[in-house]
């Protein structure tokens, strides 16, 4: 299937080198075209789509179904589980809580978690998946631990952290974790406010494990509770919001951003692939920042941002052959066809 997905890729380069630059709208379109194909390639019974541009949403699409026994259609506001995704919240969490000076990103998380498994990682370490005298390793799972850092910064728990930043940017079909809904109402978490995540839940795609030959069968979600690293439920125009709140200084500074989007550099000056909560790795001279997610048999996405073209993507996926078939934890989003007929067609 690989092989298949790399030469249809090189098909679609080829035919989006005759696009002209200014054609917006048959960019899109071709886009479009390319991605069902490589949608069906890769066996995915669900894809949603979104392109963010400076100010506003350039393109939506939904391609493919949600719910294979019911033909349900995917749509651009279906909601998904977003994986890894997820960190990136929680970094613009910490980030906030490092603008108001509750924080620093050098302070050692054993001071906030008295059980802290790395007690001695500063959060700035947890952030980069990197660690003293070990270089880069990806591991999502570390990221768990800023969940009592953020509580520590304020009166506030992770999860209503995370559902008030879903409010501020009018995220109306984003659940902070599966689990929410069984919470009993608070002065945070009101029963109408459960209730609406409950709608947006009964919605959910479903998952689904697909095999050699690309059928697919219903499977289950792994993440049925919220935590830094996992467990965020949204969907590909929410998510599209969110991009947007960053990108506009909503969510955090600019001048935080900036650092955020800075590559981690190593022990021996070597720049590594990752920065404070997203992937950062140049490409045709443009700095490209990006974070994926992926559940086993379930689910997998992508969001890929390129900020001196204002341009981003957001890919959701209710299998996951969007990402676990390519070695994207090593940091390079070439590796994914999906990512390159992205950079293809817009970073040119």
């Amino acid at each position: 299937m690989r092989r298949s997905l790399f030469v249809l890729l090189t098909i679609v380069a080829v035919l989006f080198v005759r696009v002209p630059v200014r054609a917006d709208d048959l960019v899109l379109d071709r886009f479009g075209d390319y991605l069902e194909a490589l949608r069906a390639q890769a066996g995915i019974p669900g894809l949603a789509a979104v392109i963010v541009g400076n100010s506003d949403l350039l393109w939506a699409q939904a391609f493919g179904k949600q719910d294979v026994d019911r033909s349900i259609a995917t749509r651009t506001n279906t909601p998904f589980q977003l994986d890894g995704l997820t960190q990136m919240f929680t970094a613009s969490l910490i980030l906030r809580c490092v603008e108001e000076g509750s924080l620093s990103l050098d302070d050692r998380v054993g001071r906030f978690v008295a059980d802290a498994p790395e007690p001695n990682a500063t959060v700035r370490q947890i952030l980069m998946h990197t660690s003293e005298g070990a270089g880069f390793r990806y591991r999502p799972e570390r990221i768990d631990v800023l969940g009592g850092v953020v509580a520590a910064c304020g009166a506030e728990t992770f999860r209503a952290k995370l559902a008030r930043s879903f409010d501020q940017l009018a995220m109306i079909d984003s659940v902070p974790g599966l689990d929410v809904v069984h919470m009993t109402p608070d002065a945070v978490f009101s029963a109408p406010t459960i209730e609406r995540y409950g709608r947006v839940v009964d919605q959910l795609a479903t998952p689904y494990a697909v095999d050699s030959r690309g059928r697919p069968s219903v499977s289950r979600y792994v993440a049925l509770a919220l935590t830094p690293s996992s467990g965020a439920i949204s969907t590909a125009r929410d998510l599209g919001q969110f991009v947007l709140g960053i990108r506009k200084g909503i969510i955090v500074r600019p001048e935080t951003l900036a650092l955020a989007w800075k590559p981690a550099v190593g022990a021996d000056g070597q720049r590594l692939p990752h920065g404070l909560g997203w992937f950062v790795q140049s490409y045709s001279g443009e700095t490209i920042v990006w974070q994926f997610g992926v559940s086993d048999n379930a689910s997998s996405s992508l969001v890929v941002t390129v900020p001196g073209r204002g341009v981003s993507l957001v890919l959701l996926a209710n299998s996951d052959g969007l990402t676990r078939p390519f070695p994207l934890a090593a940091g390079d989003l070439t590796a994914s066809p999906f990512g390159r007929l992205f950079l293809g067609a817009f970073v040119r």
